[in-house]
Protein backbone atom coordinates (compact mmCIF):
# COMPACT_ATOMS: atom_id res chain seq x y z
CA UNK A 1 0.00 0.00 0.00
CA UNK A 2 1.09 3.57 -0.61
CA UNK A 3 1.38 6.28 2.02
CA UNK A 4 -2.09 7.40 0.96
CA UNK A 5 -3.68 4.08 1.83
CA UNK A 6 -4.15 3.27 -1.84
CA UNK A 7 -2.75 0.19 -3.60
CA UNK A 8 0.58 0.90 -5.24
CA UNK A 9 0.11 2.40 -8.70
CA UNK A 10 2.35 -0.22 -10.25
CA UNK A 11 -0.02 -2.97 -9.13
CA UNK A 12 -2.54 -1.68 -11.66
CA UNK A 13 0.04 -1.22 -14.41
CA UNK A 14 1.28 -3.70 -16.97
CA UNK A 15 4.89 -4.12 -18.00
CA UNK A 16 5.21 -5.80 -21.39
CA UNK A 17 8.71 -6.85 -22.48
CA UNK A 18 9.10 -6.72 -26.25
CA UNK A 19 10.57 -9.90 -27.70
CA UNK A 20 12.13 -7.79 -30.45
CA UNK A 21 15.10 -7.43 -28.06
CA UNK A 22 15.12 -11.04 -26.85
CA UNK A 23 17.58 -13.78 -27.78
CA UNK A 24 15.69 -15.55 -30.57
CA UNK A 25 17.94 -18.60 -30.33
CA UNK A 26 16.23 -19.37 -27.00
CA UNK A 27 12.97 -17.47 -27.25
CA UNK A 28 10.84 -19.88 -25.22
CA UNK A 29 13.27 -19.65 -22.31
CA UNK A 30 13.43 -15.87 -22.64
CA UNK A 31 9.67 -15.34 -22.38
CA UNK A 32 9.42 -17.75 -19.46
CA UNK A 33 12.22 -15.89 -17.68
CA UNK A 34 10.71 -12.41 -18.04
CA UNK A 35 7.30 -13.63 -16.88
CA UNK A 36 8.94 -15.27 -13.86
CA UNK A 37 10.71 -11.94 -13.27
CA UNK A 38 7.37 -10.12 -13.02
CA UNK A 39 6.31 -9.22 -16.57
CA UNK A 40 2.55 -8.87 -17.01
CA UNK A 41 2.31 -9.25 -20.80
CA UNK A 42 4.53 -10.31 -23.67
CA UNK A 43 4.74 -7.71 -26.45
CA UNK A 44 5.07 -9.16 -29.94
CA UNK A 45 6.26 -6.78 -32.66
CA UNK A 46 5.32 -7.71 -36.23
CA UNK A 47 7.04 -5.78 -39.03
CA UNK A 48 6.59 -6.38 -42.75
CA UNK A 49 9.34 -4.35 -44.49
CA UNK A 50 6.49 -2.46 -46.15
CA UNK A 51 4.66 -0.36 -43.57
CA UNK A 52 7.94 -0.09 -41.65
CA UNK A 53 11.53 -0.59 -42.91
CA UNK A 54 12.20 -3.83 -41.07
CA UNK A 55 11.12 -7.47 -41.16
CA UNK A 56 10.52 -9.51 -38.02
CA UNK A 57 8.27 -12.45 -37.17
CA UNK A 58 4.91 -13.95 -38.07
CA UNK A 59 2.11 -16.07 -36.59
CA UNK A 60 4.18 -19.26 -36.37
CA UNK A 61 6.51 -17.64 -33.82
CA UNK A 62 3.52 -16.43 -31.81
CA UNK A 63 2.12 -19.96 -31.88
CA UNK A 64 5.50 -21.32 -30.76
CA UNK A 65 5.75 -19.11 -27.66
CA UNK A 66 2.08 -19.43 -26.65
CA UNK A 67 2.59 -22.69 -24.67
CA UNK A 68 5.48 -21.14 -22.73
CA UNK A 69 3.47 -18.38 -21.00
CA UNK A 70 0.03 -17.92 -19.48
CA UNK A 71 0.12 -14.10 -19.53
CA UNK A 72 -1.52 -12.16 -22.39
CA UNK A 73 0.34 -11.85 -25.67
CA UNK A 74 0.06 -8.33 -27.04
CA UNK A 75 0.55 -8.41 -30.83
CA UNK A 76 1.51 -5.08 -32.39
CA UNK A 77 0.98 -5.20 -36.15
CA UNK A 78 3.26 -2.84 -38.06
CA UNK A 79 1.99 -4.18 -41.36
CA UNK A 80 -0.11 -3.01 -44.28
CA UNK A 81 -2.72 -4.20 -45.10
CA UNK A 82 -3.74 -5.72 -41.77
CA UNK A 83 -7.05 -7.54 -42.19
CA UNK A 84 -5.77 -10.76 -43.76
CA UNK A 85 -3.17 -11.38 -41.06
CA UNK A 86 -5.41 -10.72 -38.04
CA UNK A 87 -7.16 -14.14 -38.01
CA UNK A 88 -3.77 -15.84 -38.27
CA UNK A 89 -2.50 -14.18 -35.10
CA UNK A 90 -5.77 -14.77 -33.29
CA UNK A 91 -5.48 -18.46 -34.10
CA UNK A 92 -1.81 -18.42 -33.03
CA UNK A 93 -2.74 -17.31 -29.51
CA UNK A 94 -2.82 -13.51 -29.44
CA UNK A 95 -4.90 -11.87 -26.71
CA UNK A 96 -4.54 -8.25 -27.83
CA UNK A 97 -4.06 -7.18 -31.45
CA UNK A 98 -3.19 -3.58 -32.25
CA UNK A 99 -2.72 -1.93 -35.64
CA UNK A 100 -1.72 1.48 -36.96
CA UNK A 101 -4.41 3.94 -38.01
CA UNK A 102 -2.77 4.52 -41.39
CA UNK A 103 -2.57 0.80 -42.16
CA UNK A 104 -6.32 0.21 -42.47
CA UNK A 105 -8.69 1.78 -44.97
CA UNK A 106 -11.63 0.96 -42.71
CA UNK A 107 -10.58 1.25 -39.06
CA UNK A 108 -14.05 0.45 -37.70
CA UNK A 109 -14.18 -2.75 -39.77
CA UNK A 110 -10.69 -3.84 -38.69
CA UNK A 111 -11.50 -3.30 -35.01
CA UNK A 112 -14.64 -5.39 -35.50
CA UNK A 113 -12.65 -8.13 -37.19
CA UNK A 114 -10.28 -8.37 -34.22
CA UNK A 115 -13.22 -8.69 -31.84
CA UNK A 116 -14.88 -11.27 -34.09
CA UNK A 117 -11.68 -13.31 -33.85
CA UNK A 118 -11.99 -13.34 -30.06
CA UNK A 119 -9.25 -10.82 -29.25
CA UNK A 120 -9.13 -7.40 -27.64
CA UNK A 121 -8.57 -4.62 -30.19
CA UNK A 122 -6.18 -1.70 -30.09
CA UNK A 123 -5.32 1.31 -32.22
CA UNK A 124 -1.73 2.56 -32.61
CA UNK A 125 -0.66 6.18 -33.06
CA UNK A 126 2.72 7.14 -34.47
CA UNK A 127 4.35 10.29 -33.03
CA UNK A 128 2.80 12.44 -35.78
CA UNK A 129 -0.57 10.64 -36.09
CA UNK A 130 -3.47 12.88 -34.99
CA UNK A 131 -5.76 11.71 -32.22
CA UNK A 132 -8.85 12.57 -34.30
CA UNK A 133 -8.93 8.95 -35.46
CA UNK A 134 -10.45 8.15 -32.06
CA UNK A 135 -13.49 10.36 -32.59
CA UNK A 136 -15.68 7.68 -34.14
CA UNK A 137 -14.29 4.41 -32.77
CA UNK A 138 -13.56 4.97 -29.07
CA UNK A 139 -16.34 2.59 -28.03
CA UNK A 140 -14.71 -0.23 -30.04
CA UNK A 141 -11.18 0.21 -28.68
CA UNK A 142 -9.81 -1.79 -25.73
CA UNK A 143 -6.27 -0.46 -25.95
CA UNK A 144 -4.66 2.72 -27.26
CA UNK A 145 -0.95 2.41 -28.03
CA UNK A 146 1.13 5.57 -28.45
CA UNK A 147 4.47 5.23 -30.16
CA UNK A 148 7.20 7.26 -28.48
CA UNK A 149 9.63 6.44 -31.31
CA UNK A 150 9.12 6.13 -35.03
CA UNK A 151 8.23 2.46 -35.58
CA UNK A 152 10.55 0.00 -37.24
CA UNK A 153 13.52 -0.61 -34.98
CA UNK A 154 14.23 -1.37 -31.34
CA UNK A 155 16.67 0.54 -29.16
CA UNK A 156 15.57 4.06 -30.16
CA UNK A 157 15.42 7.04 -27.81
CA UNK A 158 12.14 8.25 -26.30
CA UNK A 159 10.57 11.22 -28.11
CA UNK A 160 9.62 13.78 -25.39
CA UNK A 161 6.56 15.07 -27.29
CA UNK A 162 4.89 11.76 -26.44
CA UNK A 163 4.29 13.01 -22.88
CA UNK A 164 1.76 15.79 -23.66
CA UNK A 165 0.11 13.46 -26.16
CA UNK A 166 -0.23 10.86 -23.40
CA UNK A 167 -1.87 13.45 -21.18
CA UNK A 168 -4.41 14.25 -23.89
CA UNK A 169 -5.28 10.59 -24.43
CA UNK A 170 -5.56 10.00 -20.67
CA UNK A 171 -8.17 12.77 -20.47
CA UNK A 172 -10.06 11.28 -23.41
CA UNK A 173 -10.05 7.82 -21.81
CA UNK A 174 -11.09 9.08 -18.38
CA UNK A 175 -13.97 11.11 -19.80
CA UNK A 176 -15.11 8.16 -21.89
CA UNK A 177 -14.99 5.79 -18.91
CA UNK A 178 -16.91 8.23 -16.71
CA UNK A 179 -19.63 8.45 -19.35
CA UNK A 180 -19.83 4.79 -20.40
CA UNK A 181 -17.96 2.59 -17.90
CA UNK A 182 -15.86 1.25 -20.77
CA UNK A 183 -12.25 0.66 -19.70
CA UNK A 184 -9.44 1.35 -22.18
CA UNK A 185 -5.76 0.67 -21.46
CA UNK A 186 -3.18 3.29 -22.46
CA UNK A 187 0.07 1.76 -23.67
CA UNK A 188 3.40 3.41 -24.55
CA UNK A 189 6.05 1.85 -26.78
CA UNK A 190 9.52 3.16 -27.55
CA UNK A 191 12.53 4.10 -25.46
CA UNK A 192 10.91 3.21 -22.12
CA UNK A 193 13.57 2.84 -19.44
CA UNK A 194 13.96 2.99 -15.66
CA UNK A 195 14.89 6.67 -15.72
CA UNK A 196 11.83 7.85 -17.68
CA UNK A 197 9.07 5.39 -16.84
CA UNK A 198 7.98 7.47 -13.83
CA UNK A 199 7.36 10.55 -15.98
CA UNK A 200 5.56 8.39 -18.52
CA UNK A 201 3.28 6.97 -15.81
CA UNK A 202 2.62 10.45 -14.43
CA UNK A 203 1.54 11.53 -17.93
CA UNK A 204 -1.10 8.81 -17.95
CA UNK A 205 0.25 5.53 -19.32
CA UNK A 206 -0.74 2.32 -17.55
CA UNK A 207 0.90 -0.23 -19.86
CA UNK A 208 4.61 -0.05 -20.72
CA UNK A 209 6.44 -1.80 -23.52
CA UNK A 210 10.17 -2.17 -22.87
CA UNK A 211 12.57 -4.14 -25.02
CA UNK A 212 16.28 -3.45 -24.69
CA UNK A 213 15.79 -1.94 -21.23
CA UNK A 214 14.71 -5.36 -19.94
CA UNK A 215 16.32 -7.93 -22.23
CA UNK A 216 19.56 -5.95 -22.18
CA UNK A 217 19.98 -7.11 -18.58
CA UNK A 218 20.80 -10.56 -20.07
CA UNK A 219 19.92 -12.79 -17.09
CA UNK A 220 16.74 -13.76 -15.18
CA UNK A 221 18.10 -11.95 -12.12
CA UNK A 222 18.79 -8.89 -14.23
CA UNK A 223 15.28 -9.01 -15.71
CA UNK A 224 13.76 -9.04 -12.23
CA UNK A 225 15.95 -6.16 -11.06
CA UNK A 226 14.96 -3.98 -14.02
CA UNK A 227 11.24 -4.77 -13.73
CA UNK A 228 11.31 -4.14 -9.96
CA UNK A 229 13.10 -0.83 -10.50
CA UNK A 230 10.53 0.15 -13.12
CA UNK A 231 7.69 -0.55 -10.70
CA UNK A 232 9.44 1.44 -7.96
CA UNK A 233 9.84 4.38 -10.34
CA UNK A 234 6.15 4.23 -11.27
CA UNK A 235 5.13 4.19 -7.60
CA UNK A 236 7.40 7.10 -6.67
CA UNK A 237 6.10 9.22 -9.55
CA UNK A 238 2.45 8.49 -8.83
CA UNK A 239 2.84 9.25 -5.10
CA UNK A 240 4.06 12.69 -6.13
CA UNK A 241 1.06 13.04 -8.48
CA UNK A 242 -1.30 12.16 -5.61
CA UNK A 243 0.51 14.62 -3.32
CA UNK A 244 -0.02 17.38 -5.86
CA UNK A 245 -3.70 16.47 -6.16
CA UNK A 246 -4.08 16.75 -2.39
CA UNK A 247 -2.24 20.09 -2.38
CA UNK A 248 -4.62 21.39 -5.06
CA UNK A 249 -7.62 20.20 -3.07
CA UNK A 250 -6.33 21.91 0.06
CA UNK A 251 -5.73 25.17 -1.84
CA UNK A 252 -9.28 25.01 -3.21
CA UNK A 253 -10.66 24.53 0.31
CA UNK A 254 -8.63 27.49 1.55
Amino acid sequence: MSIFGRPKASEKCRIAPSILSADFARLGEEVRDVVAAGADWIHFDVMDNHYVPNLTVGPLVCQAIRPHVQVPIDVHLMVEPVDEIIPMFAKAGADYITFHCEASRHIDRTLGLIHDCGCKAGLVFNPSTPLSYLDYVLDKVDLILLMSVNPGFGGQSFIPSALPKLQKVRRIIDQHKAATGHEIFLEIDGGVKIDNIGAIAAAGADTFVAGSAIFGAKTPTGYRQVIDQMRDAIDEAMIEVWREVEREMNRDRG
